[in-house]
C-alpha cells in the first residue's frame, strides 16, 4: 500500500487539466480545510474531491455490523476476498470520514463536489468535465445574484411604457 499515492493521481490530473482548459483556477490540497480537498476554487467557494472508487466505496453497499457477509460489489470496484473484514471496515471508515468532512465544509460555507474515478473513463470524461463546469458556474451565479429591492411605488412605475416598447 506504500505505492498508493494520495496526490497527483491520474483521475485528479484529468480533472485538473480539464478545469484549467476551461478557465477555472484552483489551489491543490489545501491543508487548512477539513479533508484536504484535492482542488479548492476560492472564487466559487467550492472544494472538489477526486475519489478512487475502491478506496471510497463507490456503489458498494456495506454490510450492517450484525450481517457481515452481505456485501454487494459494484461494477467499478470489488471487495477483495482475502482479509475481507479488514477491507469492509476500512472502506466503511473512509465513507464515514468523507461524510463528516463534507458536513464540516458545508458548515463553513463551502460547496463540495465529488468526482468518482469511474466517471473519468474515456467514454464519460468530457460529459463529467462539462457537468463540473456547469455546476461551478451555477454556484457562482447563485452566490453573486443581485437581490432586487421592491420599493412601495414601484408598482405604479411598472404600468408606464418604455420608449422602446410599442403601446
Amino acid at each position: 500500500m506504500a505505492a498508493i499515492r494520495s496526490k497527483d493521481t491520474k483521475p485528479e490530473l484529468i480533472v485538473r487539466h480539464g478545469l484549467w482548459k476551461r478557465g477555472f483556477r484552483y489551489r491543490l490540497n489545501h491543508k487548512r480545510l477539513p479533508g484536504h480537498p484535492d482542488l479548492v476554487l476560492r472564487k466559487y467557494r467550492t472544494c472538489i474531491f477526486v475519489n478512487g472508487c475502491f478506496w471510497h466505496g463507490h456503489h458498494i453497499q456495506l454490510p450492517f455490523d450484525h450481517l457481515p457477509d452481505m456485501i454487494e460489489n459494484s461494477e467499478c470496484c470489488k471487495i477483495p476476498k482475502t482479509n475481507r473484514e479488514f477491507w469492509v471496515n476500512k472502506i466503511r471508515r473512509n465513507k464515514e470520514r468523507d461524510k463528516e468532512e463534507q458536513k464540516k465544509l458545508a458548515a463553513m460555507g463551502w460547496h463540495c463536489i465529488t468526482v468518482w474515478e469511474c466517471e473519468l473513463k474515456p467514454k464519460m470524461r468530457e460529459e463529467t468535465l462539462k457537468s463540473i463546469a456547469f455546476t461551478l458556474n451555477r454556484i457562482w451565479l447563485q452566490d453573486h445574484r443581485v437581490r432586487t429591492v421592491l420599493y412601495p411605488n414601484q408598482e405604479e412605475h411598472s404600468q408606464l411604457s418604455v420608449a422602446a416598447e410599442p403601446e
